[in-house]
């Protein structure tokens, strides 16, 4: 696929990630829309690009918001071509407990923003991207959808969903509209504001970032990102082995 005249659409894309997606996709000379809670951030990410990145301030936790988005790219920007779902929350528990610890209400936010908002956003813009030559649903999921850590549970069953409704997704795609592309892209642990202060030998934002944009162009079903194509093979091979490997990462 043709990344240049393209326009892209990229949730989270004020930070981690799915800035670096944003910027890169500009660089390349696409449009881009960023879906972001964070203005001050989204401003800082359009003063890079003026010319060609552009914010629409959402909460996609929120069901209402959702459909906004929806609602307001199919009015003011029918020409999409590339839709991000990226992104993501994740709320870490302590390693032993009983219950939820109060958090329900956090998790509920989590099951919004990691599964049910990409589904939205594919669905609700799909007659969209179905009208160009070529486009792409490209949904971030996790290597822990392979493999569930313990301490969180919810972004591990969020990113295993993600990634089965990828894969019907992109069936239906086949059959119906195979000028859409589904991308699943199996993100690694990437150094971001969420996994600060957790762990070492991180990805950087921008090298993974680089590997989502290269399966959109070379047109990739699966994109496994870093150490996640080691993840691949044990799962293959062990996926007993893959368990224990990430329970406790």
């Amino acid at each position: 696929m043709r990344i240049e005249g393209k326009l892209a659409l990229v949730t989270g894309g004020s930070a981690g990630i799915g800035k670096e997606i944003a910027l890169q996709l500009a660089a390349m000379g696409a449009k881009v829309i960023i879906v972001a809670r964070d203005l001050k951030r989204a401003e800082a990410v359009i003063a890079r690009h003026p010319r060609s990145i552009m914010l629409l301030p959402a909460d996609l936790s929120r069901s209402d918001e959702q459909e906004r988005v929806v609602a307001t790219v199919a009015e003011r920007w029918p020409d999409l071509a590339i839709l991000v779902n990226n992104a993501g929350i994740q709320i870490n528990m302590p390693a032993t407990c009983i219950g939820d610890g109060g958090r329900g209400t956090e998790f509920r936010s989590e099951i919004e923003v990691n599964l049910t908002a990409p589904m939205v956003l594919s669905f609700g813009l799909m007659p969209l991207l179905a009208r160009q030559k070529e486009a792409a649903i490209v949904n971030i999921s996790s290597g822990l959808a392979i493999a569930p850590k313990r301490t969180a549970p919810v972004y591990c069953a969020s990113k295993a969903g993600l990634r089965i409704f990828s894969r019907a997704l992109r069936y239906r795609c086949e059959d119906a509209t195979p000028s859409i592309r589904v991308v699943d892209v199996i993100m690694a642990f990437v150094d971001t504001g969420m996994t600060r202060g957790r762990g070492a030998h991180k990805l950087s934002a921008d090298i993974a970032a680089r590997a989502v944009i290269e399966g959109i162009e070379r047109e990739r079903r699966e994109v496994w990102v870093g150490k996640t194509r080691l993840l691949r093979i044990i799962s293959r091979l062990s996926p007993a082995l893959a368990c224990r490997i990430l329970r406790n990462a």
